[in-house]
């Protein structure tokens, strides 16, 4: 679909990113002129990370976050951006229960949706709990009224929760058992149709990693910004802790630590039955080189 701007033909792009504060703040400088293209335009929906997870299934958006561990099981359609990521680094999603609980073997959790990083980290440590997958914003009521024994939490709910609650384990301890390289944790980031002109496809990653590092660059402005206009659902002292946690410098590309935690992911996937094959991260991103040896 082409569509007409300031009287160029203008390719759209269409990006699907979560409604949670660090997606907003790193999509944002795009919505709001600070970055553009000169012959791409940029059209933004926001979902839920499950629902976005499966309209990557789906083929939906040319450009979409997505949980890291979902990836391998789209990386025939999709490229990985090295841009808009949120790593945990010694912190992470929350598995919580009431206080006074004692789990079972076989307890019953809610966890945020089948093919989010927490999900699959939380069923290699806990492969007899019986699973039930909520919006994440349901998960702390649902442990709070007895529907299930325990929650994962994730995004802002992990800075604020009813203190009839308590911390049984951090993902982020489970992450570091299991990878025993004091790595981050990868939890979220934005993979590309692979469908898109490679002169395309480098030029979306060109923006969203400018957009990223204005906003970085930025936050005090479009922190407040934000908040002004209703778009996130925290006030400015959580959004700053918050975006601290996810959407900080090394959000802007990922360096080679983040690319090695990413692919201790896709092994530990692969070799607990996860994903049919087994794939390297390095491999799957967009040869941003091409276009500097075509200008060269």
């Amino acid at each position: 679909m082409q569509k007409i701007y300031k009287g160029l033909n203008l390719k759209n792009i269409s990006v699907a990113h979560s409604p949670d504060a660090d997606d907003i703040f790193m999509y944002m400088a795009i919505k709001f002129g600070w970055v553009n293209s000169s012959w791409l335009r940029f059209s933004n929906k926001a979902d839920d990370i499950q629902t976005l997870n499966l309209a990557s299934l789906a083929g939906t958006y040319d450009i979409c976050a997505i949980s890291f561990a979902l990836y391998p099981k789209i990386y025939a359609d999709y490229a990985l951006l090295r841009t808009a990521v949120s790593f945990g680094e010694g912190y992470g999603p929350k598995l919580i229960k009431k206080k006074g609980v004692k789990l079972k073997p076989n307890f019953k959790v809610a966890l945020s949706g089948e093919h989010t990083t927490n999900a699959m980290i939380f069923r290699i440590a806990y492969p007899n709990a019986r699973i039930v997958y909520k919006n994440f914003l349901e998960i702390e009521n649902a442990v709070l009224s007895g529907e299930v024994d325990a929650g994962v939490l994730i995004h802002e709910s992990i800075l604020d929760f009813s203190n009839q609650l308590c911390v049984e384990r951090e993902i982020w301890d489970i992450w570091s058992e299991l990878n025993g390289e004091n790595l981050p944790l990868p939890l979220g980031g934005m993979a590309l149709r692979r469908s898109l002109p490679l002169t395309d496809a480098i030029e979306c990653e060109r923006v969203l990693t400018d957009a990223v590092r204005v906003a970085h660059a930025n936050k005090s402005l479009l922190s407040k910004m934000l908040i002004e206009r209703d778009l996130v659902r925290v006030g400015d002292k959580k959004l700053e802790i918050y975006l601290g946690l996810y959407a900080n410098e090394n959000s802007i590309s990922m360096n080679e630590t983040q690319l090695n935690a990413v692919q201790k992911l896709f092994d530990l996937g692969f070799e607990h039955g996860f994903y049919a094959e087994q794939i390297c991260a390095r491999d799957m991103l967009i040869p941003t080189e091409y276009s500097e040896l075509r200008n060269s």
